[in-house]
């Protein structure tokens, strides 16, 4: 199991539901969370393998930025 942690720039709940059916379509995903609180607004992925690239491209074309911490 990985543990994938990134910057984003997701500001509130409509913004994470932006993001969310995008990550549903990504079958390696275990579970994910958004830290809103936190100003780097760390989206948290547990999934089964180094799937970086895919969650960044799926984020990204829901119109958001993100990076890898």
């Amino acid at each position: 199991m990985e543990t994938l942690r990134f910057k984003t720039n997701l500001k509130c709940g409509g913004c994470v539901n932006a993001i969310t059916p995008g990550l549903k379509n990504i079958e390696s995903i275990e579970n994910w969370a958004v830290d809103l609180a936190d100003p780097d607004k760390v989206l948290e992925i547990s999934a089964q393998e180094d799937i970086s690239e895919t969650v960044m491209d799926s984020v990204k074309k829901a119109g958001y930025q993100i990076s890898r911490l």
